[in-house]
């Protein structure tokens, strides 16, 4: 097992100086883009209960730039659980990935956030007459581009590569599953669509 530092970067050896000089402390005219252009973004946190890595997503340029050092998120119904909000308000660190369908690059964004329920501030992410339930406010310290070898690798846009939705559980499969099978797997998985889209907002 590696143990040290010293040890880890025997094996693997230093960065080279590009990779250090592409992070910098706030977005950039290019990195700004890639916000614009994305419509999904990994939301990383911690807390008293441990880590959480949760999705978001939206139509491209939903997470708005506020400035270059500010972003503001917002957040959509779910299921509250709230893992990621409960966290931020225990440990305002906040790691952000933002993916574009088709490109290979990322943008990785880090910084500290803050949960805003100001009504205008909500208002203005309102979609179809719904406001935000609130918005996270993130404060960046760091950004920077990621290459593209991870979906070179696992050809992750190659629409030849995509699983049909069969070739796994659904939703209610995994529901009946995990509730020993006491769940109504074929109603809730007739449901799910309507319920889907009538609760996206």
């Amino acid at each position: 097992m590696l143990t040290t530092l010293e040890q880890l970067e025997t094996l693997y050896g230093l960065p080279h100086e590009r990779a250090v000089r592409k992070e910098i402390a706030f977005l950039n005219e290019d990195y700004q883009a890639m916000v614009r252009a994305s419509p999904l973004v990994v939301v990383s946190s911690s807390g008293a209960d441990g880590i959480d890595g949760s999705p978001r997503g939206d139509v491209p340029g939903f997470v708005r730039i506020v400035d270059e050092r500010t972003l503001a998120i917002p957040d959509r119904p779910g299921n509250n659980r709230l893992d990621t909000l409960r966290n931020l308000l225990q440990d305002p660190r906040i790691a952000l990935l933002f993916i574009i369908p088709g490109i290979g690059e990322t943008l990785r964004v880090n910084g500290r956030a803050q949960i805003s329920i100001e009504p205008e501030l909500l208002e203005s992410f309102a979609v179809n007459g719904k406001p935000a339930k609130s918005v996270i406010l993130v404060q960046v310290e760091a950004a920077y581009f990621h290459c593209s070898k991870a979906f070179v690798r696992s050809d992750c846009w190659n629409p030849e590569k995509h699983l049909d939705r069969s070739a796994l559980p659904s939703a209610g499969a995994f529901h009946k599953r995990l509730n020993d099978g006491q769940f109504d797997a074929e109603t809730y998985d007739r449901e799910m669509p309507e319920r889907v889209r009538s609760t996206l907002y």
